[in-house]
């Protein structure tokens, strides 16, 4: 009976056998240097292909040559030694995506470094992605309101839209990405905000922040810090955007701020210059362009038929001496559709956020402001860019004109209406009513000094006396007669009553 049973079990066992030949592509290390590994024996690898070394690492192709291949290591690397075995994956380098995502921070992997323990999805999104094509476009008119006065009521950004921040080191380019982030509770936008090389210490300031004002809620930071290898800073970017994608693809807004594209450049410039590749300009690869071309292109406003949704990109770029004709900031202005300068000198004059109304711009334009906004804040660009002319010119005459005067007054009002502390966002309806009373010379006589309690009194004051324009200018956008009248009795009577 058990030598039948042996003879059973051994014919089931040759019935059942396969011969199924199973190909590994496997490689040798033959230098390991920062992050970079050279590997030989890899020939028929991919572009962008995952790799694994022995001792578990991974790695991603980057320079195929002849005789061997470069791979970026995207973990420890000090465990890696010449010799040692490199199997290829077949996958090209992809990043888990999740709802679960929303509220946590992440490294450049898209796993999570908060000790909130793990984050369980079996989508994943791939890092490099072709860009969506002109005809899944929507041209870009509805605003992404950023909560300073400056920038929606002179450059106004749009959902869909590519905004550049650019200035000097210390001139409050993070302070207007988190103002941005913060001003998005409840305007329904998923924001994103990718850390490339920052300190920890800022980061986690940065995160106690959002959290204090209740913005993590809606918000995924990735991170990759400045202590961490220089491939990590290089695919970081490329991670946050494919995790805004994904919830691009399910029709939601989305935010996604690069802080900041200078370090990534310089991150790809080290590993370029590992891989031997041949230098450019100031020591940058031929390809840094495409290097952010690629990135940036892929926000964009998606039309109906192919879902909807958007990612609106806010990247940030370090200037040294506010030379925006530099190399890089002149590549990342050229694929954006506008800039944000901020000027060192307005930083210091305590003019803050110091935005350089002369040298910002926003292509999408008034098409991205709601129709009260357009109508109150028109012609306020072109009246501060007459302000600075006319401030720098009369400085040297004492013999002006009254009209020349009355601008330089309006001016300087315009000038202190639109000063804003950090954190503290102000809400449209709130900017329409302050830049009314402005444009419409209701702040002419008032003190400089008193500006700012002119503002705060004025807002308090109307919206008790009529809710209806403040209700009017967040549901429809718009005013009407009626309650423009309403409002500018109220604003008269709040005038009236101000101790000036």
């Amino acid at each position: 009976m058990k030598k039948n049973t042996i003879i059973d079990n051994l014919r089931k066992e040759i019935e059942n056998f396969s011969t199924e030949v199973k190909v590994e592509k496997v490689g040798k290390v033959v230098e390991v240097f920062d992050g970079i590994a050279k590997v030989s024996g890899l020939f028929d690898i991919k572009a962008s292909e995952m790799v694994n070394f022995a001792g578990g690492e991974v790695g991603v192709t980057l320079n195929l040559e002849e005789d061997s291949v470069g791979i970026i290591i995207l973990s420890d690397f000090s465990k890696i030694k010449e010799g040692d075995e490199v199997r290829a994956t077949g996958k090209i380098l992809e990043v888990p995506v999740s709802d679960a995502q929303i509220g946590r921070v992440l490294n450049a992997l898209g796993e999570p470094i908060d000790g909130k323990g793990a984050i369980k999805t079996d989508k994943s999104y791939p890092v490099e992605k072709v860009a969506p094509g002109v005809i899944t476009r929507k041209s870009v008119d509805q605003p992404v309101q950023t909560g300073i006065k400056a920038i929606d009521a002179i450059i106004p950004i749009g959902r869909g839209q590519r905004e550049l921040i650019i200035g000097d080191r210390q001139t409050g380019k993070t302070a207007i990405a988190i103002d941005a982030i913060l001003n998005q509770k409840g305007q329904n936008m998923i924001c994103v905000y990718v850390s490339i090389g920052q300190k920890d210490s800022k980061l986690r300031k940065l995160q106690a922040r959002l959290e204090e004002g209740g913005a993590m809620d809606y918000t995924i930071i990735v991170s990759a810090g400045a202590s961490e290898p220089s491939p990590l800073a290089y695919i970081a970017p490329y991670t946050g955007v494919s995790i805004a994608e994904y919830f691009m693809d399910q029709g939601k807004d989305v935010l996604i701020i690069y802080d900041d594209l200078s370090k990534h450049a310089v991150a790809y410039r080290e590993i370029s210059l590992l891989l031997r590749r041949p230098p450019g300009r100031e020591a940058y690869p031929g390809d840094v362009f495409y290097l952010h071309s690629r990135l940036l292109e892929r926000a964009c406003r998606r039309n109906a038929d192919y879902g909807g949704g958007s990612i609106t990109a806010l990247p940030i770029i370090e200037t040294q001496a506010g030379d925006i004709s530099a190399y890089i900031p002149t590549n990342v202005i050229s694929i954006t559709d506008g800039q944000i300068f901020l000027e060192t000198d307005l930083f210091y004059k305590g003019i803050r956020p110091a935005v350089n109304v002369g040298f910002s711009v926003s292509r999408v334009g008034s098409s991205a402001q709601i129709k009260a906004m357009k109508k109150v804040a028109g012609t306020l660009k072109l009246d501060l860019a007459q302000f600075r002319e006319l401030e720098a010119f009369a400085q040297f005459g004492s013999d002006l004109d009254d009209a020349t005067k009355r601008q330089l007054e309006r001016g300087k009002r315009a000038v202190e209406v639109l000063k804003q502390p950090q954190y503290s966002p102000v809400i449209v309806e709130h900017q329409v009513a302050v830049l009314y009373a402005l444009v419409k010379g209701y702040m002419d006589d008032i003190a400089i000094d008193k500006i700012k309690e002119f503002e705060s009194g004025l807002v308090e004051y109307t919206e008790r006396a009529v809710p209806a324009f403040f209700k009017e200018v967040k549901e429809k956008g718009m005013y009407t007669e009626e309650s423009e009248e309403a409002f500018k009795k109220s604003l008269a009577d709040f005038k009236t009553g101000f101790k000036n």
